[in-house]
């Protein structure tokens, strides 16, 4: 039992460390399951709870943004206008994911894909900072719906593993001319209603086998999550006012080609 929980805390540290940054959690979950791993089906439960826990510091970190009540009719509106642009976004993800996310768990969740895809990822990041787009949307008010669902529609290639959810929300909506503060903002909210729908269908797919023992292990891990990913999100923040994506891209590349080395040589 003891083993078990400190996999979770690493685990745990490892989604809250890489959810809200664009160099994909599941991706480097995927990888530290070649060393911290549960059974086949509590591991895939697993890596999908505790981003559920990420999750949860978005909404306890921004908490005065989300909740409508207690608040004067302007601002009340403001808030209500921003979850009907986060619902209308997630939309598209929870369609595919509901079509497409047993065919892609079961044939793109290994090493060569998570590899590429972060090389590839890497080189449209560094390409999308240098073309320095200019913004047109400084504010989630400002972002027209249909702008909403083509970032709704990028969101859905996280569901490859090694894209990055919020890589894929962040370039895809500075592509479509929102500012990078923004972008990075809107990505957050955007995570709460796809991960809770994700978490939500896992547990619906495996609580019929969780022991007490793996509650406890996900207890764990969630909460450790929870609290890493409550850091990032500042750190985050601010470091997106102060610096580009580009460190990220050139991350994305040395880690991918680390991976197809020591899988080639394993």
């Amino acid at each position: 039992m003891f083993l078990e929980i400190i996999k979770a805390v690493a685990l745990g540290a490892i989604e809250g460390l890489t959810e809200f940054l664009p160099i994909s959690s599941t991706g480097h979950l995927i990888l530290a399951n070649e060393w911290l791993s549960f059974s086949e089906s509590f591991t895939k439960m697993f890596d999908i709870v505790i981003q559920l826990g990420a999750i949860l510091a978005v909404v306890v970190y921004f908490w005065p943004k989300l909740w409508p009540f207690n608040k004067d009719a302007a601002a009340k509106q403001k808030i209500i206008s921003i979850w009907k642009k986060t619902i209308l976004g997630v939309i598209p993800a929870i369609i595919l994911g509901g079509l497409l996310g047993s065919w892609l768990e079961a044939h793109l969740f290994n090493p060569w894909v998570v590899g590429a895809v972060l090389i590839i990822g890497g080189v449209i990041i560094i390409l999308v900072e240098k073309k320095h787009i200019a913004p047109k949307y400084n504010s989630i008010a400002e972002i027209p719906l249909t702008t909403i669902i083509g970032i709704g529609l990028i969101q859905c290639l996280a569901m490859i593993p090694g894209t990055s959810r919020s890589g894929a929300t962040i370039i895809g909506a500075l592509l479509l001319g929102v500012s990078r503060a923004v972008a990075v903002e809107f990505s957050f909210f955007l995570a709460i209603p796809t991960m809770v729908a994700a978490t939500g269908y896992s547990l619906i797919k495996h609580s019929s086998t969780i022991s007490s023992s793996e509650l406890i292990t996900l207890a764990v891990g969630f909460v450790v999550a929870f609290l890493v990913a409550l850091l990032v999100i500042k750190f985050f923040l601010n470091l997106i006012k102060r610096h580009n994506l580009l460190a990220f891209g050139y991350y994305r590349l040395v880690l991918g080609a680390l991976i197809f080395i020591y899988f080639l040589i394993k």
